[in-house]
């Protein structure tokens, strides 16, 4: 079968038909799909089109265990087959009618080492109605990284990627090295060790012994992707009375997950508290993942773990961007799609961005590119839960910022965002109780984070959300240390008793008198 590496004359354009979207859509893009048919599941995502940080419209998968089996009879397993079929079937309807201009069927370890892999294919095509990208491990890995390069600002390490059938390992930088497969995928490596841990653990130690990558730079990054391995991260956070439940960049010391992953593979996971976090579908495989985790850790003498949501077919997607696009922050381009969504006016949170950046300059605030970075985006976000009660918009606030599918931000980061809205709209009194998310925060941190939203609380009483008149308003150090924002004539009508009184609340976050003058 023919192992093609660029999708661009592989896929099958379909004529998508003109509907009105909602406006919750953003009106430019177009729906694009991807069909991941792997040796234990078989998924298929429907993003809101082609972009640096794409929505997910439709996400399904089914646990069809094509893999299983394979390492006695080397092919593929006829029940799953049947049920791989049946699934493809409705992917295509549900594709239609979500009017997906383009299909990307991708097929990995099951279906590359299967005997009867060709027919199998021959099937799928017939099926989806598209040429099917049959991937070589080397590939896999490369799309793997490239997931990881879409889902992190800047990473550098090694990525590994679990599935059911295979292990795919790879360095990541600005630039990929080259991925290496090894036949340790949860399914595979089950039935190749007889079902026990200990045999599972000789084999993963002596396939991993031959695996000379070196680690692209000082931080010994590992990058952790693939089912098996988010729900031991899962069960981690429901273990750890985690702040979060989100998987995506939750990180951890290699000795930790080492000793969890231990734990795992000598007790009853069943048993476990927390367990009901991970998918029954997924328990099975949990000491098997535990174990290859740990040899993984201990083979590469990894410092740290960093989880990933992000893989494969979103590595599809973002080798489809141009360098320009691919360039773009993914975190900031959320943002502002978000802010277009939901905003009363994006271009006002735009002036934000603009003049807290003038601001925090001005007052000799440093910021490191991440501050930066958070600050942004907490302008573009600052908006988004208006349309609530205002008794409870810090909560919605709150709650938006927990779940969003975010990219690119740390959970640091994340606590940024969360607080500089949050206080935002309940105040920064001594009375007022810090959200859960700030112990994720270092005290600089949170600092900046109140600070910022002092400064939201000031200019959202000039404004009204409006555009053009924050951009009026200038902020700057007098010569006895103290701040003046100074505000024309034109528009003084705007102050009064409450701006004052948040000029005061600033200027206590500052720890400096703040002034208002008419210019």
């Amino acid at each position: 079968m023919s192992l093609l590496f660029s999708f661009s004359e592989t896929t099958i354009e379909t004529p998508t038909p003109q509907i009105e979207l909602g406006q919750g859509r953003l009106q430019t893009l177009v729906p694009i799909a991807v069909i991941d048919i792997g040796s234990n599941s078989v998924r298929q995502v429907i993003y809101e089109g082609l972009a640096q940080a794409p929505s997910v419209l439709f996400n399904e998968k089914v646990l069809c265990g094509l893999g299983r089996g394979m390492v006695h009879s080397n092919r593929l397993n006829e029940s799953g087959v049947d049920r791989t079929f049946l699934a493809l079937r409705r992917f295509r309807a549900l594709g239609e009618q979500l009017n997906v201009s383009k299909t990307h069927v991708i097929a990995t370890a099951a279906v590359r080492d299967a005997e009867n892999g060709k027919e199998f294919i021959e099937n799928v095509t017939r099926i989806t109605g598209c040429r099917v990208e049959v991937l070589t491990g080397a590939m896999e890995a490369r799309y793997s990284a490239m997931g990881i390069q879409s889902g992190f600002h800047r990473p550098t390490g090694i990525a590994g990627d679990i599935g059911g059938g295979s292990l795919e390992l790879i360095t990541v930088d600005r630039e990929l090295g080259e991925g290496v497969t090894l036949p340790l995928g949860g399914l595979r490596l089950t039935e190749l060790s007889g079902g026990s841990l200990a045999e599972a653990k000789k084999i993963a130690r002596a396939n991993l012994k031959e695996v000379t990558l070196n680690w692209p730079g000082i931080e010994r990054n590992f990058y952790a992707i693939g089912g098996t391995w988010r729900s031991l991260a899962k069960l981690h956070i429901a273990n750890k009375n985690y702040p979060l439940s989100l998987v995506h960049d939750y990180e951890l010391s290699a000795d930790e997950m080492m000793d969890f992953c231990k734990f795992i593979a000598t007790n009853d996971v069943s048993k476990m508290s927390g367990i009901d976090a991970v998918s029954r579908n997924r328990r099975d495989l949990l000491p098997v993942g535990a174990v290859v985790m740990r040899e993984t850790l201990r083979a590469l003498k990894a410092d740290r773990v960093v989880m990933s949501s992000l893989g494969l077919r979103e590595g599809v997607l973002y080798s489809m961007l141009s360098a320009e696009e691919q360039a773009h922050d993914s975190l900031l381009v959320a943002c502002r799609d978000l802010s277009t969504l939901r905003a009363r006016n994006p271009e006002h949170c735009q002036e934000l961005a603009t003049w807290t950046e003038k601001a925090f300059a001005t007052l000799g605030i440093d910021e490191s590119d991440n501050d930066r970075r958070h600050r942004e985006a907490s302008c573009y976000l600052a908006d988004i839960a208006w349309r609530a009660h205002p008794d409870f918009r810090a909560q919605q606030y709150m709650g938006i910022i927990a779940n969003a599918g975010f990219v690119g931000i740390s959970h640091e980061g994340r606590a940024y965002l969360a607080m500089a809205n949050y206080y935002r709209y309940t105040g920064l009194g001594a009375k007022v109780t810090p959200p859960t998310i700030a112990t994720l925060a270092s005290p600089i941190v949170q600092k900046k984070a109140r600070v910022l939203a002092a400064m939201f609380r000031v200019l959202y009483l000039f404004s009204a959300t409006m555009p053009g008149v924050i951009s009026q308003l200038q902020i700057r150090k007098d010569d006895s240390g103290g701040v003046v924002i100074s505000i024309p004539q034109a528009i003084s009508d705007l102050r009064g008793e409450r701006p004052s009184e948040r000029i005061r609340q600033l200027g206590n976050e500052l720890g400096v008198n703040v002034t208002l003058e008419v210019v």
